[in-house]
């Protein structure tokens, strides 16, 4: 199985009041892994797919962590987060909630949290590109977040294997997610901190050949998956949230994290960090991680 996630890093948030439209802005796209399905398996009595209904601690409602729903309203987040938006598939546990709780846990004044749930299972990265259904409904949902006053701190991209499938795909994929986080950067007008098919190696090679700036590459290996041996068992959902919740939270300078007193001048990140797992066995989850980070500047978004 194999996986494409990135963070994109935004700009500064300042704290706001419980309930109040959140000032921190996280967009979650992809496939079926950031909709999360940790915890569905097949019922084989009915033959159908249902969660087990369990919530890790990590995964706990919060009520600094908000959610965009499909009717574009603020509501307090819950597992499944994505479960008024990939409507068609049997929703569970995704990476957001650990995520967040991780974020606040590492962070308590970091400020509200509000998440855009906008993953779709099953999808290719053609399927995310510009003027696509997918990819305006993004734009979209993301518009409605920020009309509280929020700012995009970062959008959470989980995705890749669905190309994996055909040599075509897989060889296209550098391009054509390229082009995805280009456009992306673009209309959205800031700075984004941005299942194995045979053709898995030659996806991974473009992911790890990311030249656009201020890219880190996580090659996350050992995560366990569910039976279907293609989506992360909710305990490895827990420790995705939390090591993007590490990653960012480094990737940001200190006087982020302390104070809103810092320099209006860009701050650039190394291009790469990786961390690698130990070699797994097979069936276990192989994918990278990446983290495209922007540039940081008081009230303005850059790109």
């Amino acid at each position: 199985m194999f996986r494409l996630s990135m963070l994109i890093l935004l700009s500064h948030a300042c704290s706001v009041k419980p309930h109040q439209p959140p000032q921190n802005i996280f967009i979650l796209a992809g496939q079926s892994n950031m909709a999360g399905r940790g915890g569905v398996t097949n019922d084989t009595r009915t033959d159908t797919q249902v969660w087990d209904g369990i919530v890790p601690p990590q995964c706990q409602p919060n009520p600094s962590i908000l959610r965009l729903s499909a009717k574009l309203k603020w509501v307090r987040a819950h597992e499944p987060l994505h479960a008024d938006i990939d409507v068609n598939k049997i929703n569970g546990v995704g990476p957001g909630m650990p995520f967040s709780n991780a974020v606040l846990t590492k962070d308590p004044n970091f400020g509200v949290i509000g998440l855009v749930p906008c993953a779709i299972g099953g999808t290719n990265i053609s399927e995310w590109k510009k003027g696509s259904f997918l990819y305006d409904q993004t734009l979209g949902r993301t518009q409605a977040a920020l009309q509280g006053g929020g700012v995009i701190r970062a959008l959470l991209w989980y995705q890749g294997e669905s190309d994996t499938v055909t040599r075509e795909d897989a060889e296209l994929y550098k391009q054509r997610s390229d082009k995805f986080f280009v456009d992306l950067r673009y209309d959205l007008q800031v700075a984004l901190a941005s299942g194995q098919g045979p053709y898995i190696d030659i996806v991974r090679k473009a992911q790890l050949e990311n030249d656009l700036l201020n890219v880190r590459t996580v090659d996350a290996r050992g995560l366990p998956l569910e039976p279907d041996m293609l989506h992360l068992t909710t305990p490895a959902q827990v420790r995705l949230g939390e090591m993007m919740a590490d990653a960012f939270l480094q990737s940001m300078p200190s006087t982020i994290k302390t104070g809103p007193s810092y320099s209006d001048a860009p701050t650039k990140f190394s291009n790469f960090e990786n961390w690698n797992w130990s070699s797994t066995p097979a069936g276990i989850c192989s994918f990278y991680f990446q983290i495209l980070l922007g540039l940081q500047q008081w009230a303005l978004l850059l790109f």
